[in-house]
């Protein structure tokens, strides 16, 4: 389906790659990794035809084609809703309906049959494009990528560059190009969310090509590796757990194979360098040494996956409880985010706030560290020490200051040679240090400020989506440092596979309360599974009231059965309907029904009075589950 060949690509004189290769067939899902710098966004680039490669190729079969989700979309804004947006993926179809709008604003005052015959060969082409179930589809995927309904009719400039960017991402799913590439996607998305692409692209009928620092994810999604390194492109069959183990055995073998090479090499030069002067041994001396120089020279495999010591030094240590939530309420207006909840960390919490955007977690991390106003008493522990860690605070690094000097800044008592120890581990040595802050990468920035926050000497921290623009091995350094911190700490994190690594508790807002499991992630995950959906839905007892007992109605029993019998026939009705609707869906869409106008209109005629089918059946149904609850429920 697409070829790249001896590709190479230059920057600054530096090779990003050399003389690359690498094929993609149909239904590909591989998993582009490599450490940040290397080239996996400018490779989706090269394929995009973003840019153009210094020497090879990269060939296409003419069906191919390609979608491209990439960070310079957060740009992209317009007056028009979300839905408008997404929809703008069926391109044809909704221009198929613009002119059907014409046409049918023409025929109030000139009925004419032209007119007609234009209409109808033009419905025919809006069905044979799917043109009916559009919009359903789209608010589908819309609202499976996080937006609720009331937001799909809201502009695209109303939201921020991360849901901007779900809202293509979810054109892009519409569109179904037959290469989808992505890069990034789970910078944007909450848990849920994560979990509904991962399902969308295990299913997804093309070619997937996805570049991604969540392990968990590319686990779920991907059936190929293939690792930007050394500018070149290595394939592994299988996903990244795959990878991981097969790199090991790789570096394994080579290592072995560098080890008897070497010992080779330092045999062959003890003996030119013992026979060098003897005449009688000229030409076996000569003869060694052209095979040395002849020699295809085996690398030594350098271990990426740095081991690091983090010492870490309280000037204070806390209380038993580092804060106490007592019955505490928040909200916006009429949005109630809590409401009489109580929480408390205790000293060596490692607590992950996990769920859903628009829960309230960065609400409640802004009321645990104090500036956010609540109802209720929130208390501060002991000897607490607080650094606070977010995003937006790469923005207050300094841009002129070099990066030691910005550690030296940070407020710490280390050394110049400690503090040289703490950005080694963060991946910056040798004059790396001096580098200012203007020139460094998203993610460079990102590890020189997690640095600062380390050193603080702070006892408690706060952590909201630090693993943002880390790569995998800036991530895992992170999780060594965290899981050596001896102090207690709260992270907003979508990654699971960090979450688990790290955490000791489990956090999430439920019903406006602040929910606890007191155990890894991957023990929540389990218990969650595990739980009965009919337990999680109970309605909890009201409190008891002073109020006086009102007397009970009384309910007419047999006009109630009647009613709920009528509405378990209706719901199989509406079963019946709606699969006969996607039956239809699916028989329209079929090559010998979409190329035979005169079996397409029948079967549009049928699709339609199943449609309508349903429409009826639900309003029936409004109406007798209306009157049921008017039954049950007390005046």
């Amino acid at each position: 389906m697409l070829s790249i060949n001896n590709l190479s690509y230059l920057i600054g004189g530096r090779a990003l790659f050399d003389e690359a290769s690498l094929h993609i067939k149909p239904k590909d899902k591989i998993g582009l990794i490599g450490l940040n710098g290397k080239g996996k966004s400018t490779l989706l680039k090269l394929i995009n035809k973003d840019i153009i490669p210094d020497e090879g190729s990269i060939s296409r079969a003419k069906d191919c084609t390609v979608g491209f989700l990439n960070q310079d979309l957060l740009s992209y804004l317009t007056d028009d809703t979300i839905l408008t947006v997404a929809m703008q993926a069926f391109g044809e179809a909704v221009d198929t309906q613009r002119q059907i709008e014409v046409i049918l604003k023409k025929l109030e005052t000139d009925y004419t049959d032209n007119l007609v015959d234009k209409l109808t060969k033009l419905q025919e082409r809006f069905e044979s494009l799917d043109g009916y179930t559009m919009q359903a589809k789209a608010e589908e995927i819309l609202e499976g990528i996080g937006f609720t309904t009331h937001q799909l009719h809201k502009p695209l400039k109303e939201f921020s560059g991360g849901w901007r960017m779900r809202v293509m991402l979810a054109k892009l799913l519409l569109e179904k190009p037959a290469l989808l590439m992505l890069d990034e996607p789970t910078n944007h998305l909450d848990l849920p969310s994560i979990e509904w692409v991962e399902n969308y692209l295990r299913t997804y009928e093309g070619a997937v090509v996805v570049v991604s620092h969540d392990r968990q994810f590319l686990n779920n999604t991907i059936s190929k590796t293939v690792e930007v390194a050394n500018a070149e492109l290595t394939l592994y069959e299988g996903n990244f757990d795959f990878y991981i183990k097969e790199k090991e055995l790789r570096a394994e073998i080579q290592n072995n194979a560098f080890a008897n090479q070497q010992q080779q090499i330092k045999q062959t030069e003890k003996f030119i360098e013992r026979f060098r002067s003897k005449a009688t041994k000229a030409r076996q001396v000569q003869s060694k040494v052209k095979s040395l120089n002849r020699l295809d020279r085996i690398e030594e495999v350098i271990d990426e996956n740095a081991v690091v010591n983090f010492k870490f030094d309280f000037s204070q240590k806390p209380g038993r409880f580092i804060t106490q939530l007592n019955n505490i309420s928040k909200s916006y207006g009429d949005l109630e985010i809590l409401k009489n909840t109580t929480a408390n960390i205790e000293r060596g919490d490692k607590i992950a706030l996990i769920g859903a955007n628009g829960k309230g977690k960065s609400t409640l991390l802004r009321i645990i560290s104090g500036n956010e106003p609540i109802k209720g008493e929130r208390v501060d522990g002991f000897n607490v020490i607080t650094a606070f860690y977010a995003q937006h605070q790469l923005e207050s690094l300094g841009v002129n200051n070099e990066i030691l000097e910005e550690l030296k800044q940070a407020g710490s008592t280390k050394t110049e040679q400690e503090l040289r120890g703490v950005l080694g581990c963060f991946l910056f040595s040798g004059d790396d240090v001096f580098k200012k802050i203007k020139v460094l990468s998203g993610g460079e920035k990102s590890r020189v400020a997690l640095a600062r926050t380390l050193i603080s000497e702070a006892n408690f921290l706060m952590l909201d989506e630090p693993t943002n623009h880390l790569d995998m091995q800036s991530e895992n350094i992170l999780i060594q440092a965290l899981q050596q911190y001896k102090g207690s700490f709260v992270v907003v994190s979508h990654n699971r596979h960090f979450v688990n690594q790290v955490a000791n508790k489990i956090w999430y807002i439920e019903d406006k309360e602040i929910k606890e499991y007191p155990g890894t992630f991957q023990e929540y995950e389990y218990w969650r599974s595990k739980q009965n959906p009919v337990e999680e839905t109970t309605v909890k007892p009201k409190k008891k009231s002073n109020k006086p007992i009102a007397k009970p109605k009384t309910i007419d029993t047999n006009q109630l059965k009647s009613l709920e019998k009528q509405l378990e026939r209706i719901e199989i009705n509406i079963e019946q309907a709606e699969k006969e609707v996607k039956g239809f869906e699916i028989e329209m869409a079929q090559t010998e029904v979409y190329g035979n106008p005169e079996r397409l209109a029948g079967v549009n005629t049928r699709f339609e009075e199943a449609r309508k089918t349903v429409e009826v059946q639900q309003s029936l149904w409004e109406e007798i589950a209306d009157q049921i609850d008017a039954i049950q429920t007390d005046d």
